[in-house]
């Protein structure tokens, strides 16, 4: 199936805009980053306890982080008013997220899933396990291992593209693609960043599935413009890579906007489990995409040899 026939567009004759429009992109990202102390990193990494309860009747979260604001455990008051709360499924649905505590009370958890029983208790179901939808808890330790682990995956799944892409096809090649994975993690952080979305491991999931999407679609391009370095052998290597470009384009689209869709779907209907997952791949799809025809692709054309 081709969208697009015959296609002759100029991509790299517009590269300084594309140039402008990824150094603001990637500076935005970094200054967020910057500002913020890095990307906000959720209870998987920092270590805390997650509680899911459901109510019978909506719950309002303003309302709740009152009743939450002086909790006595353990013969301690805790303000949880300024913790994390929201909205789940629907609005008797509640997430409730809080950092991890020094010297933490015995039976922590299930003493504060009595008081958030204690906020509504009309609106509390007849059988326990209908409220209770889940409990999660990470330790400082567990989180610090896991965060180094989600970096060193990152790493190792970035080295081992460069050694495929430099056997397969050239170094320049290699140089291409990881600039334009580095190019896709850094805006899709950045992202997170700006809005304040939490990193979790589901998310670094996401971030490593966008590294082998953004590869996938950065070497079908990679491969034509091989092919046609050999057979236009005279041409210059601006026009080969344009053509190259332009020749796999409609695979391009069709590939992007099949998987688009699908994610658009998971973002809006997969539910709050998802959620952030589903959205840092719709990010990097489009960034993705993007950079195999901007930022691969002119690299490639800037390091070869002009002959």
């Amino acid at each position: 199936m081709q969208i697009i026939k015959n296609s002759n567009i100029d991509f790299i004759k517009n590269s300084k805009f594309t140039v402008f429009l990824s150094s603001a992109l990637i500076l935005a990202s970094i200054f967020s980053l910057i500002i913020n102390d890095g990307p906000k990193l959720s209870i998987d990494f920092n270590g805390g306890t997650l509680i899911a309860v459901n109510y019978t009747k909506p719950v309002n979260i303003n309302d709740l982080r009152l009743k939450l604001k002086n909790v006595n455990i353990g013969r301690r008051n805790f303000d949880f008013s300024s913790a994390e709360i929201k909205h789940f499924g629907d609005k008797s649905s509640i997430a409730l997220r809080i950092a991890n505590i020094e010297n933490e009370p015995e039976d922590f958890s299930s003493k504060l899933i009595e008081t958030l029983k204690s906020a509504y208790p009309n609106a509390y179901p007849k059988n326990k396990n209908d409220f209770i939808l889940s409990i999660g808890k990470v330790s400082p330790k567990v989180g610090s291992e896991l965060s180094g682990k989600a970096i060193m995956a990152v790493i190792y799944a970035i080295s081992l593209i460069l050694i495929y892409i430099s056997l397969r096809f050239e170094f320049v090649f290699a140089v291409g693609a990881i600039a334009a994975i580095a190019h896709d993690v850094i805006i899709t952080l950045g992202m997170f960043s700006i809005l304040g979305y939490e990193i979790s491991l589901p998310v670094i999931a996401a971030f490593l599935t966008i590294v082998g999407y953004s590869l996938n679609d950065t070497i079908v391009i990679f491969d034509r413009i091989r092919e046609n370095i050999k057979i236009l052998r005279t041409s210059p290597i601006l026009e080969t890579v344009n053509r190259s470009i332009n020749e796999s384009l409609s695979r391009t689209i069709v590939t992007s906007l099949t998987t688009f869709f699908v994610v658009l779907i998971l973002y809006f209907f997969g539910g709050e489990v998802i959620h952030y997952f589903s959205f840092a791949l719709i990010v990097g799809v489009l960034v993705g995409t993007y950079s195999s025809i901007f930022v691969a692709s002119l690299i490639v054309v800037y390091m070869q040899p002009k002959t």
